[in-house]
């Protein structure tokens, strides 16, 4: 059984279509992208005791939001600790011990739950899930880079795609659960747990199952060579060690930084941003948080697609800058009533937010090669994990002060959010000093490895019934999720 998990039994046969690769990724990222909806357990966790109501010795909200911080701490700190055994053991091998992680931490958090033992559940899901977060961020995205050479824009934006979509379909499915498991005695949260558990750890070995590396000789046909200079490899891969060593590492690492401390400082206080600058309702702030949701969704694909055409660094110049100028738009947005232009400066925003994640694997691969770029990338996402703390404590903190002071609520976030246009303004100047290490051959020698003359190419016999199969495993329950959202985001539009 354990040899079924070796990365010599992933590899594919000549012939193979690689359009039956990304299933794979998507239900792994689909699956770990939950952790983004855990904001639906704040107020259940803080009622275990009294069941609709909060009760002495119950958990405070300030505490169980560790679950989620420690949740994404632990996701950068595993993919960099584990990424270079995620190269050397291969997709399948991580993706069980992804799926297992995963799954064992919402088994560890009923538990906590049931016995009231918050460390327990602090370490089940915050650490121990966490942890499968990590391995399964980084091994889908790593396998699709080396299937997409082509593309590596597209390819890396259709794995991360699944993380954003995650809270789409996390967030209803646990509202589902705990309304039906709900009873005079539990409000279901921790029978929500074991379910969340199982059903993930079933579609991350789904994913598991179906993937596949391409032969050393992989190479995607006549389309390599389109590919442009800008976006192609070094000719020799650097490992994790040298990468590291490197400045542009480090600069990509202040870039990556510096976008996402902004991003989710919006993204955790979008709902009471949105009813204190314009005293909306609590459904239409529900609606707002939606749409963010979608927009990170769709921005993963389309500015990671989109990067193929114009370049990384020049994708991240136009994600750093048109980001700074629509930040400084929100409080003017405020000032004036303008609902509406809040509301699309911030799915803009949120879309970049997305298409960040989604194209810096791939701006690690023109840097740095294949070789080792699954464990480069999650050294860089040491990156996420301070910026995980950072953006919303700032958010928050800052909030808290200008209440203090006696601001209006209506205006108590300009300040930090001009804040975030000087940080914003940091990363552009880390982008322009980015510099690639080599020049890389032009795409037709390199589609060739040095391991054969020949290079296998994508079989032009597509099996269309297994495609349309795996695909509809993926993208029905990403649909589902989808319309959840737009739904809920008509309130806002009402």
């Amino acid at each position: 059984m354990f040899a079924l998990l070796d990365r010599s039994r992933t590899v594919a046969p000549p012939g193979y279509c690689r359009w039956l690769v990304p299933p794979a990724a998507l239900a792994v990222h689909l699956s770990i992208g939950q952790s983004y909806a855990l904001s639906v357990f704040s107020i259940p966790l803080s009622r275990g005791l009294g069941i609709d109501h909060t009760a002495a010795g119950d958990w405070e909200q300030s505490s169980t939001i560790w679950m989620f911080n420690l949740a994404f701490c632990c996701l950068g700190l595993s993919a960099a600790v584990f990424g270079t055994w995620v190269e050397r053991s291969g997709p399948r091998r991580t993706m069980v011990a992804s799926a297992s992680c995963f799954a064992g931490g919402f088994l560890v958090s009923a538990l906590g739950v049931h016995l009231h033992s918050l460390s327990l559940l602090l370490l089940g899901y915050g650490v121990l899930g966490g942890i499968g977060l990590g391995l399964g961020y980084i091994a889908p995205v790593s396998t699709l880079l080396k299937w997409f050479p082509d593309r590596p824009g597209m390819a890396t934006g259709l794995a991360i795609m699944g993380f954003g979509g995650g809270a789409m379909l996390g967030s209803p499915l646990a509202m589902l659960l705990m309304e039906h498991f709900a009873s005079s005695t539990s409000n279901g949260v921790a029978a929500t747990f074991l379910a969340l558990g199982a059903i993930y750890f079933a579609m991350m070995l789904f994913g598991a199952a179906i993937v596949r590396v391409p032969p050393p000789n992989f190479a995607p046909g006549a389309s390599v060579r389109d590919l442009r200079p800008a976006m192609t490899a070094p000719p020799d891969g650097s490992t994790a060690r040298e990468a590291i060593r490197t400045r542009s590492f480090w600069l990509v690492w202040t870039v990556l930084f510096c976008n996402v401390t902004a991003g989710i400082g919006i993204l955790g206080q979008a709902s009471p941003m949105i009813q204190e600058m314009f005293s909306t309702s609590s459904g239409a702030a529900a609606g707002f948080v939606g749409l963010l949701s979608l927009s990170n969704l769709v921005g993963r694909f389309l500015w990671s697609s989109l990067s193929d055409r114009l370049g990384r660094k020049r994708t991240y110049a136009v994600y750093l800058s048109l980001g700074m100028g629509l930040y400084a738009l929100l409080p003017g947005a405020a000032s004036i009533g303008s609902q509406w232009l809040f509301v699309a400066a911030s799915c803009v925003i949120l879309s970049m937010y997305g298409g960040c994640f989604a194209t810096v694997p791939a701006y690690l691969r023109d840097l740095f090669g294949t070789r080792e770029v699954g464990a480069i990338h999650g050294r860089l996402l040491t990156a996420w994990s301070l910026a995980a703390i950072v953006g919303p404590s700032a958010m928050a903190y800052v909030r808290d002060h200008e209440i203090a002071r006696g601001v209006a609520k209506a205006e108590v976030y300009s300040g930090t959010i001009y804040g975030l246009v000087a940080l914003l303004g940091v990363g552009l100047l880390a982008n322009a000093f980015v510099r690639p290490r080599a020049v890389a051959r032009p795409a037709s020698d390199r589609a060739v490895s040095s391991v054969g003359d020949v290079p296998i190419v994508v079989s032009a016999r597509i099996p269309w019934m297994t495609l349309f199969l795996w695909w509809s495993a993926v993208l029905v329950p990403l649909a589902w999720g989808v319309a959840q959202v737009v739904s809920k985001a008509m309130v806002l539009f009402a």
